[in-house]
């Protein structure tokens, strides 16, 4: 097992031949990582005491943590961009997203495809977040729709990311 990917209680970490993990990325456990995502330096993703699975072309940015509750898994659907300084605990993204630097988002929040999460912001436990919705603030609230082009930005971002893992050492 390449250093940085540890079982926990026997259950090993499953990733892609495709995916990125950067020097000083810790994935332990329950964590299942699709075809041409990224895990960029010193993020963390334990999955202990449930799972976590992440889309394919996702990618994680440095020094995010991903973690997980009872009863509460940490998803993040296709073509994600989680920016840097990240924590998602115990959530749900869907598809085509992009979490801003610095956001928090905490146990059972749910996010519809094709958000995005402005830099900073705080999403308080169990809030839904409707599909194309931009939310910002601490705690975050909606405060408008996603325009198209937005969304081809967030789609665009994602292989942009896939694109430069590909020039960082494996």
């Amino acid at each position: 097992m390449p250093e940085g990917i540890l079982p926990f209680k026997n259950i090993f970490p499953k990733i892609e031949p495709s995916v990125l993990i950067a020097k000083g990325a810790q994935v332990i456990g329950d964590v299942a990582i699709g075809a041409n995502a990224s895990i960029w330096y010193n993020s963390i993703l334990r999955g202990d005491v449930n799972f976590i699975r992440i889309g394919a072309y996702t990618n994680i940015q440095d020094n995010s943590t991903l973690h997980v509750m009872n009863g509460h898994p940490c998803v993040v659907g296709n073509y994600v961009t989680v920016g840097h300084n990240v924590i998602l605990h115990g959530c749900t993204i869907a598809d085509n997203c992009l979490i801003g630097m610095g956001a928090i988002i905490l146990n059972g929040v749910e996010i519809g495809e094709n958000c995005i999460i402005g830099a900073g912001t705080l999403l308080t436990e169990f809030k839904k977040i409707p599909p194309k919705s931009l939310v910002v603030g601490s705690p975050g609230k909606v405060v408008r729709s996603v325009a198209d082009e937005e969304i081809q930005f967030i789609r665009q971002s994602a292989i942009h990311y896939h694109e430069l893992s590909l020039h960082h050492e494996r």
